[in-house]
């Protein structure tokens, strides 16, 4: 592929020049193509989709700012955002990467909670963005359940008829969305900035042992919501969640409404990869309707 337009745009971002040295594909992810672009004593990560794409790239740029912004985690600088020819792209610092560092789930669990702690003034985001290559939708809501009920649940259930997932999911799905506001019987979240796809591909830990997160679907939300996605897969250990509460406990109702968050992915994981999530999408929504009384 030619090059040479996003050299220039780097070029243009950062006010300095940058000849590659050598550029080599990278692991990131199944929604983009990725590369490390290296000169002499600088490098940069490169992110490519199609060219229709391009708001993708400009709605994870704003993510990375804002959750930079906050000043409490490690995020990868956005350097420039563009089209050419050929491809949407996103450059960002590159950060090197190294095995998990003896403290650093514990510092995660801090950061984050840190994070959450902070106050935003609405559920939602100043735009939609996407969740994987799906559209997220994060129209400005002042209830939380609404949001979580039309914004979240709804969309996925959606999506998933227009795939062909109809009846068990959509009949039980729907029931479900009629009775979320009992999931929140005397819990009030306050509105938080969220990671919004917090899972273990998405953390890393940098040479000096510092926690990084990337790849964000940020908006404003229940700080329970990105907690209950650190445990779809697998968990980030026992220190973070430790280290999470001190600072930030948990309400007890959360041991349910976790698999109220995590339905959700579940079933982006339904539209964006296939039948093989129908029955896990099933069986929590059947488990979420069991605690109805």
């Amino acid at each position: 592929m030619n090059w040479q337009p996003i050299l220039e745009h780097i070029q243009t971002a950062t006010g300095s020049a940058f000849k590659t040295e050598s550029i080599h594909a990278v692991a990131g992810g199944d929604i983009n193509s990725a590369f490390r672009l290296q000169s002499k004593d600088t490098a940069y990560f490169v992110k490519l989709n199609q060219i229709n794409r391009l708001d993708m790239f400009v709605a994870e740029a704003e993510g990375l700012s804002e959750l930079a912004a906050a000043k409490t985690l490690r995020i990868p600088s956005p350097i420039v955002f563009e089209k050419s020819t050929e491809h949407a792209f996103l450059v960002l610092e590159y950060i090197e990467f190294d095995t998990s560092g003896k403290n650093s789930g514990r510092q995660l669990g801090q950061q984050l909670a840190l994070l959450h702690q902070i106050p935003q003034a609405y559920f939602g985001w100043h735009r939609n963005n996407t969740i994987g290559s799906t559209p997220q939708e994060n129209t400005r809501c002042e209830d939380w359940p609404e949001f979580w009920r039309t914004q979240r649940l709804q969309l996925q259930l959606t999506l998933a008829a227009g795939n062909g997932y109809g009846s068990r999911l959509q009949t039980t799905g729907a029931k479900l969305c009629e009775s979320i506001a009992v999931f929140f019987d005397g819990y009030r979240p306050r509105p938080a900035l969220l990671h919004g796809d917090l899972w273990g591909g998405n953390t890393a830990t940098d040479k000096a042992g510092n926690p990084v997160i990337f790849d964000p679907a940020c908006y404003y939300g229940d700080k329970e919501a990105d907690i209950a996605m650190t445990e779809l897969f697998g968990g980030f250990g026992r220190d973070f969640y430790a280290a999470y509460q001190e600072i930030s406990p948990l309400d007890p109702g959360y041991a349910t409404r976790k698999t109220l968050y995590n339905l959700y992915h579940i079933l982006n994981h339904l539209n964006l990869f296939g039948g093989g999530y129908l029955r896990q999408a099933e069986d929590m929504i059947t488990s979420l309707l069991s605690e109805i009384r």
